[in-house]
């Protein structure tokens, strides 16, 4: 039987694995990617795919020029990935609107408001962009460069890239250990074994097993999010909206993303009445015709949540050539680019911001 031997082993074939083995590959790394399912149809493929790096500005505000940098990195990914492969994100121009329904809330937003791209919209400005917007709100933060992208083809573009750089892509290819041996990794899986020098463990809430695995306390809490999708009949819809941690994101068929709950330490990655309710009824608040619109389908995804909110990317404390890309929460599909060149950046030895290195390493301590 053939040896599988390689430079780089990639666990998990998401878009964060999928970035991670785009730009390896891209640097002559000879790269497979092993994936349990197909390539992004778990938790990227249930993303609505808003590159938030200011709607998230809450989360981010210590590191905000990380998700920055993935958001701006995005511009020549598309370009690229285009190029090379022919396949197009469906990045849709726009921006977002973060909608605010009370002075209080106005006040929550100043933070961002003070950036350079971001403006305030008084409620008749914000309702010439969207007519259909809710006569209860004040007005709105104008986010121009929130744009969104469709993940599931953004990640298949990045895999299709990572292939004609000479990665090799394995679906179907449950991982059931990783282990030292000599200078190399030994990967199990069902399909034999895999030989690497080094290993990135990018499962994303299924990482956890591989932490209890490889010697370290650490865990990724699922937090469920359940979306439903509408046909659009009524008026085109150039931006998406957002209130608090609900949106409408608009894609190029005619289809509305509406999501998403967040139901912590819930692993059923099936949908809820409940959760739809919740959804629907939040989307109507924003934009009331949603209620009249066709129902298309509904759908859950998990997203995986460190304890201190920031992911997990770095080299394991004790194992050399050991990584671990997760934790990215509802943040993977927008941070997926950074952490693509992060990844490796920290393998081939080039520099990497000192702040992102500490934030995200994966031995940080753990604040009770």
């Amino acid at each position: 039987m053939e040896t599988k031997k390689f430079d780089v082993v990639i666990v998990g074939g998401g878009i964060i694995g999928s970035s991670i083995a785009y730009y390896l590959a891209k640097e002559n790394r000879k790269v497979a990617v092993l994936e349990a399912n197909t390539i992004g149809g778990k938790s990227t493929s249930a993303a609505a795919g808003m590159l938030g790096a200011h709607s998230e500005y809450k989360e981010f505000k210590q590191l905000y020029p990380f998700a920055r940098s993935s958001q701006l990195l995005y511009k020549e990914l598309y370009e690229e990935i285009r190029e090379l492969t022919a396949i197009d994100f469906e990045k849709r121009n726009g921006g977002l609107l973060k909608l605010a329904y009370s002075e209080e809330e106005k006040r929550e937003l100043e933070t961002i408001l003070a950036l350079s791209s971001v403006e305030w919209l008084d409620a008749e400005l914000a309702k010439k962009m969207v007519p259909q917007l809710s006569g209860n709100i004040i007005g709105a933060a104008f986010l121009k460069e929130d744009v969104h992208i469709t993940p599931l083809i953004a990640c298949n573009g990045l895999s299709k890239g990572a292939q004609l750089f000479g990665a090799e892509v394995y679906e179907y290819t449950r991982v059931l250990g990783v282990k030292k041996k000599g200078i190399d990794y030994v990967i199990k899986t069902l399909q034999g074994d895999f030989f690497a020098e080094n290993v990135v463990i990018a499962s994303g809430v299924w990482s956890n097993y591989f932490f209890q695995q490889l010697g370290l306390s650490h865990q990724v809490i699922p937090v469920k999010g359940e979306c439903v999708s509408v046909e659009n009949e009524g008026f085109p819809l150039q931006y998406s909206v957002f209130h608090n941690q609900y949106y409408i994101v608009p894609r190029n068929n005619k289809e509305f993303i509406i999501g998403a709950t967040k139901k912590w330490n819930e692993w059923s990655e099936e949908p809820s009445v409940d959760g739809i309710e919740e959804v629907i009824q939040k989307a109507k608040e924003m934009i009331p015709e949603v209620g009249n619109m066709k129902w298309k389908r509904a759908w859950a995804g998990l997203r995986p949540q460190t304890y201190d909110g920031y992911p997990f990317i770095g080299e394991h404390p004790e194992m050399k050539g050991l990584y671990f890309a997760t934790g990215h929460q509802r943040n993977g599909i927008l941070l997926a680019p950074i952490t693509g060149k992060m990844i490796r950046d920290l393998m081939l030895g080039m520099p990497v911001k000192s702040e992102w290195l500490d934030a995200f390493k994966v031995e940080r301590p753990i604040l009770v």
